[in-house]
């Protein structure tokens, strides 16, 4: 069995140990990274964030061609099946796991396949798929292997009609009919894009309310636009029994309802990839959901074991584990980590997208902050008008003394990409953090961006 010495081992290529790998070979440490899959990337690349949200924005054309009056009259129409839209990712995928493959390569950063397990505080033990092993010792570690769909034990997951997000993107037809169990962000995403390809939407939320995390007025507007489509959402519901069928499956409820569709998309919850990774070995414990236990610098119990990204749980976002990755490598290197991984917004690629920063008004609010509101309606935007994405709009949260930013909340198209406008400003020190910045700036016309004036000035005049 061969061994070999390393300063940093990470076990996992996804976004979070892309990151901790790539800062710690930067600064001149000797770096190995473990990957139990034949091709890099990790759930990211390959079944969650990467393919799904090109199935998105190919849903997203198709429904553009086929809603457009100019397309209509010209006698334009598109019907694609399921596994027609998702073809298109193959290529995406394809290119992604090539560009982060040359990044370990042009550094000099072995990449071992195979399962790792820890054997002491210091050594894991890669197992290969031809049986073989092979021991790496390390200084530090950084665990970055990610979640998988939580899977209940009275649910037949092998069933052809039952599926959770992981499986969902290999479905052969497009359904007439689904139901999704589960409507946090994955449950939210799909019931927008399943509702786009004309499928009749069941989303059954086990709380009271949906993405509870966001701001109010940002949830409403969801739910509101989610109804409006025609998905049908049910509150505060339990399932009691899943029964697969020959033609469809029926998801009783506790409250006495039955769903009967076509198919099932569990959307339940996550499970952290913590077990078989001889944790128990090393005293380290995961929680009832797999998830490691982490501090401000992303340690476990073990010190200088560390873990990011979906395996630590909230936020659970690519973004985010990119960041915290590097922000566990500064710590080893550095002993303390930056504002690198402080202030991730939120990115939730529903129909239209939303996307957030910072302190909602419900928080202000508990927190007895003197705040107030500036929007921006995008139906009275002309780039909005001219494209026809009218719904949605920019939501500004400022101190009423200091003009500071509190708070960027938006729902509509692009919100994903001009969120980063405002998180420039508000990130900034002091009075650059300030109201007036938007106000006084001059924007591209016609442009989405331009919301902020909008936003800022709506909310100035609140204050006279």
């Amino acid at each position: 069995m061969s061994e070999a010495e390393f300063d940093v081992v990470v076990i996992g290529t996804g976004p979070g140990g892309e990151g901790a790998a790539m800062q710690a070979t930067k600064h001149g440490r000797k770096v190995a990274v473990i990957e139990r899959y034949v091709r890099i990337g990790g759930s990211c690349t390959h079944l969650a964030t990467i393919p799904s949200k090109a199935l998105r924005y190919a849903i997203f054309q198709m429904t553009e061609v086929n809603n457009n009056k100019l397309y209509r009259e010209s006698g334009m129409s598109l019907n694609l099946s399921f596994p027609d839209l998702r073809r298109g990712a193959k290529a995406v995928i394809d290119q992604q796991v090539d560009m982060r493959r040359t990044f370990y390569e042009r550094n000099h950063v072995p990449v071992t396949p195979g399962n790792a397990r820890f054997v002491d505080p210091h050594t894991v033990e890669v197992l290969v798929e031809s049986g073989a092993k092979q021991r790496l010792n390390g200084k530090a570690f950084v665990i970055a292997t990610g979640a998988r769909p939580y899977r209940p034990a009275d649910v037949d997951f092998t069933h052809p009609r039952i599926f959770d997000s992981d499986t969902i993107l290999n479905l052969s037809a497009t359904p007439q009919s689904i139901t999704i169990y589960g409507a946090g962000i994955i449950g939210c995403e799909y019931a927008s894009m399943f509702r786009n390809l004309g499928c009749k939407v069941n989303l059954v939320n086990t709380r009271g309310k949906l993405l509870d995390f966001l701001d109010d007025e940002i949830v409403d507007a969801l739910a509101y636009h989610l109804r409006d489509r025609g998905v049908l959402i049910r509150h505060q519901e339990e399932y009691s029994q899943v029964e697969p069928r020959d033609d469809g499956v029926i998801v009783s409820l506790k409250s006495g309802k039955q769903l009967k569709t076509d198919i099932l998309l569990w959307a339940n919850g996550r499970t952290g990839n913590s077990d078989n990774l001889g944790l128990e070995n090393i005293g380290i414990t995961p929680d009832s959901r797999g998830n490691l236990k982490v501090n401000e610098n992303f340690q476990t119990e073990v010190p200088h074991i560390y873990a990011v990204g979906d395996v630590i749980g909230f936020p659970a976002l690519a973004s985010a584990a990119y960041m915290q990755g590097r922000a566990a490598s500064s710590h080893i290197i550095d002993g303390h980590c930056d504002r690198m991984a402080r202030g991730i917004p939120n990115g939730i690629y529903t129909s239209p997208e939303i996307s957030s920063l910072g302190k909602t008004e419900r928080e202000l609010t508990e927190e007895k902050i003197p705040y107030e509101v500036g929007h921006a309606q995008y139906k009275s935007l002309a780039r909005a008008q001219i494209t026809g994405q009218t719904t949605g709009m920019l939501k500004l949260l400022f101190h009423r003394e200091t003009l500071q930013i509190l708070g960027i909340h938006c729902f509509g198209a692009n919100s994903s990409e001009i969120i980063h406008i405002g998180q420039a400003i508000m990130q900034q020190p002091g009075e650059a953090n300030s109201l007036l910045y938007f106000i006084n700036t001059t924007f591209n016309y016609p442009t989405m961006a331009e919301a902020y004036r909008v936003a800022a000035l709506n909310g100035y005049n609140r204050l006279f």
